[in-house]
């Protein structure tokens, strides 16, 4: 179903077909956007049957994840380019084979 718009309730009437197929009513598929070769999940509730169209999977859509992944680089590239670089210490009080071993275990 289209995101932002309330359907009326609208009740149509389908056969069950003797291989229990069941066609969508024309009018409620274009609604709802559903198109031939379209996949709908069926679910069983209290009241009865309930139809949906499946959301994408977000975490198989490589396309997406790449575009939202250079989305990123490009704001970490920004921000770091508006950081002032600092000069490297020589003198920092500790070196590098402090954060490694123990003093005195060497």
């Amino acid at each position: 179903m289209r995101q932002g718009k309330v359907l009326a309730i609208l009740v149509v009437m389908a056969k069950v077909t003797s291989k229990l197929q069941v066609t969508i009513p024309r009018r409620l598929a274009r609604e709802c956007g559903i198109e031939p070769g379209d996949e709908v999940e069926w679910s069983a509730t209290d009241s009865g049957l309930r139809i949906t169209t499946p959301q994408p999977d977000l975490k198989h859509d490589v396309g997406a994840r790449l575009k939202w992944f250079r989305e990123a680089m490009a704001r970490q590239d920004a921000r770091q380019s508006k950081r002032k670089k600092r000069p490297a210490s020589k003198d920092r009080g500790w070196t590098r084979e402090d954060l490694y071993y123990y003093r005195g275990s060497r």
